[in-house]
């Protein structure tokens, strides 16, 4: 697939997304690395565009310059939104929030804590960045360690062999200290999200170092 092809099918689904308004979004390719350029209306809205242009096959990476502008409404102050955070995160039911720290400067929202699980980590992010007037955030949050958990690899290794979305024979897997690394080749953006996904499931894991090359 050469770069106008790539390029034509990204723009094709960025106005087929409904979640993305592409009038003020610009995109540019070269040998598989995309470049995002323009402005959204969200933080929201940026991440969608991300995530529809992964869709796509033959993206091998992706530069996102997308700004966040607002529209033209009155600007919350950084504690209003730091607050507005807080609650949200108080109400969610995955999230335990007394273990989690939120900073706000100019609309960035940083979180910092430990909790358990990786799934919980992600859990405050994705409800944090629903909040209008977010920027852009910055995930800091640590998971807890499990000193008890021995086998990370072969937990990780046999989640892979189970899935009908990986190719496991082409990933190779290292773990230590409860640090993974992912290297080896995915067929896709799906496929890969799948094999990263699998290795923060496993029990003890607080770290996955991506090496993953999307062919």
């Amino acid at each position: 697939m050469d770069d106008l092809e790539l390029k034509q099918l990204i723009l094709d689904e960025l106005e087929f997304e409904p979640s993305v308004d592409p009038a003020h979004i610009g995109v540019a390719a070269d040998k598989g690395v995309v470049t995002l350029s323009g402005h959204v209306k969200s933080y929201a809205e940026k991440l969608a565009v991300q995530d529809a242009v992964q869709r796509i096959y033959g993206v091998r990476a992706i530069a996102d310059e997308i700004e966040v502008r607002f529209a033209a409404s009155p600007k919350m102050a950084d504690d209003e939104i730091a607050s507005r955070a807080a609650d949200i995160l108080r109400w969610h039911a995955l999230v335990p929030d007394e273990k989690i720290k939120i900073t706000v400067r100019h609309g960035y929202v940083k979180l910092t804590g430990m909790v358990d699980w990786q799934f919980q980590k992600a859990a405050a992010e994705e409800a944090v960045r629903k909040l209008s007037h977010v920027a852009g955030i910055s995930n800091y949050i640590e998971i807890e360690p499990r000193p008890n958990v021995t086998d990370i690899k072969r937990m990780i290794e046999n989640a892979l062999r189970r899935s009908a979305e990986t190719e496991a024979r082409n990933i190779r897997v290292s773990v230590s200290e409860g640090s993974v690394t992912l290297e080896g080749r995915v067929d896709n953006w799906s496929e890969r999200n799948a094999v990263i996904s699998a290795a923060w499931a496993a029990p003890g894991v607080n770290q996955v170092d991506d090496r993953l090359m999307v062919m």
